[in-house]
Formats: C-alpha cells, structure tokens, sequence
C-alpha cells in the first residue's frame, strides 16, 4: 500500500478522533461571520493509517501528544521544518518490527567484508543513477557507466568523489555549479527533495526492523540516521531530475515556496523499475530497506536497487 506523505505550511491544530487525524484551520473556523457549515470547511480529517510521513513546516502548528503516539504506532516518519523550511528533524518509532531485537542483532554482528561490499553496491547504483540522469540531459556519460563497473570493495578508488565532481559540474549544465547545504539555489530544491526521501528510506528501515544509526560507511558520531544516508544514496538521482524539472517549468526557486514543496513531494509517487517491476518510490524504497535487512540476515549477497 503506497502511505501518503502530507507537508503542513499553514497554521494548523492536528488531534486524534476515533483513529483518525483531525486538522483544523483556525483561519477558516475562527473567522468571523461565517455560518456553521462553512466553518466545518476548516476541519478535515485523514486515516492515520493512510500516513508514511508527515511534514511540519510552519512555526503555528500545534500538535497533541495523542497524535504523535498514533502516528509513531502506525509507523510515521514525523519531519519538523526551520524557519527557511528546511528539514532538521526527524522522529521514528522506536519500535518498528515484531523480531526487532533479532535483527539489531544481525546488523551488529555484520562483517566489517560484508559491509564494504555493501557499500560497493550503493555506490555503483548510485554513479549508474547519475549517469543516467546525465543521459536524459544529453550529456556524455561513457565514464560514468565505466566507473560504475570500478568500484571496488568500500569503494578504496573513491569514485565516488570522483563521479560527484563530474556530475555535479554537468548536471545543470552550469561548470561553476557548487553542490552545498548553504549553497545557491537549485540546492534548496535539493535539500529538501533529499530530506523526503531520507525521511522515507529511515521509516523502510524501521519498519524492517534496522537501526537507521547504524550505517555500512557513514559514521558521524552526531549523525542518528547514519544507514538511512547511506541506503538513500541511488535513490538521489531522482530527485536531481525532478529539480531539473522545475527548474525547465522556469518557476522561480529562489525559495521553496508551497507550490514548489507540492512538486517535491511528488517524489515519493516516481514510477521506479526495481527488482524487473515498476513501483512507486516509496514501495521502492521499502524493496529495498528489506533487502538490506535480508543482507545482514545471510539471505541474500546483494541489495536490491532501482534498475537504471
């Protein structure tokens, strides 16, 4: 079942009624002289169950404890935004599978080998993901695919750095591109397009019962979703092409205005062939959370990505 992923940009009050959210607008039901069904118009409600991620993007929104317990039990990724609308926070379920303590388990006891080579595959999807997005823009792509095929255990080459520099100079035909947080727009776009589907790999990780903290290469000490940045990394070729775009639409991106978050998060429903079937993103992203976990389990020698 495709989870819905709702951003929140209004002042809005979200509480829990006989399982379902209640959002109220209090600048439609406190306005003054509007009739009693007119004001019912500011009050709608959505199947907590029918949720994958939440985003809450405006200083006004309140919440109830009561929400956030039913949104964490039915397994939501709550993401909480700045004040330039950018994602800083994200909330998980502690407790995501049934044999949770049995997978914990396996991903601890993974083989420095294992993860390497792990880590190999990401990163060879990841530059063929690139060069096809380099394709669908007519730009050469020939090393890209050669140093897909490079990669070794750990990726010891780095070609992943190297591929970056290419890419991210060709991309948007732009030489003097500089891929950065607080760097010049398209990056927003970016940032944020990344922020969903991290928020979205995290919960599919959850779910199958992993510690996102703990990643195959990503190690940072103040980072708690470490294996989220990790497995999400073939799947940012996805949102490159859909800020390319926006940016052909000739909107204007100097911020990432409501209408622009609305594209953005048509991500999650990109049609994406994995494992010979296309999928949604988001059941996509699930494929392949549950790969990782059968990797750690001895199930399976491969994760399973997008076929680019």
């Amino acid at each position: 079942m495709i989870k819905r992923v709702v951003c929140f940009s209004n002042p809005v009050y979200l509480n829990l009624k006989l399982g379902q959210l209640v959002v109220t607008y209090p600048e439609v039901t406190e306005a003054k002289g509007l009739n009693e069904a007119n004001r019912q118009l500011g009050v709608k409600t959505i199947p907590i169950e029918d949720l994958g991620v939440v985003v809450l993007d405006h200083r006004q929104i309140t919440i109830t404890e009561s929400v956030l317990a039913a949104l964490l039990d039915n397994n939501v990724a709550i993401v909480t935004c700045n004040d330039q609308h950018l994602p800083v926070g994200l909330t998980l379920p502690l407790d995501g599978n049934h044999i949770q303590t049995e997978r914990f388990r396996q991903q601890i006891d993974a083989s420095e080998p294992l993860k390497k080579q792990l880590w190999q595959q990401t990163i060879s999807s990841k530059i063929k993901g690139q060069a096809y997005a380099l394709a669908s823009e007519g730009v050469v792509n020939k090393n890209m695919l050669a140093w897909a095929t490079q990669v070794r255990s750990g990726d010891a080459d780095n070609l992943e750095g190297r591929a970056a520099v290419y890419y991210w100079r060709n991309i948007f035909h732009n030489p003097d591109f500089v891929r950065g947080q607080e760097e010049a727009p398209p990056n927003n776009l970016l940032n944020y397009g990344y922020a969903i589907v991290r928020a979205m790999m995290a919960r599919a990780l959850v779910a199958a019962g992993l510690l996102p903290t703990l990643g195959i290469h990503h190690h940072n000490r103040y980072n708690a979703y470490c294996l989220a940045d990790d497995i999400m990394e073939p799947y940012r070729p996805f949102v490159d092409m859909k800020v390319i775009e926006i940016i052909k639409s000739g909107k204007d991106i100097s911020s990432v205005s409501t209408d622009l978050k609305r594209e953005l998060l048509g991500i999650t429903t990109m049609d994406v062939t994995i494992d010979n079937h296309r999928s949604p993103m988001m059941i996509a992203i699930q494929t392949t959370a549950n790969s990782v976990q059968r990797c750690f389990a001895g199930e399976l020698r491969k994760i399973i990505y997008p076929d680019w």
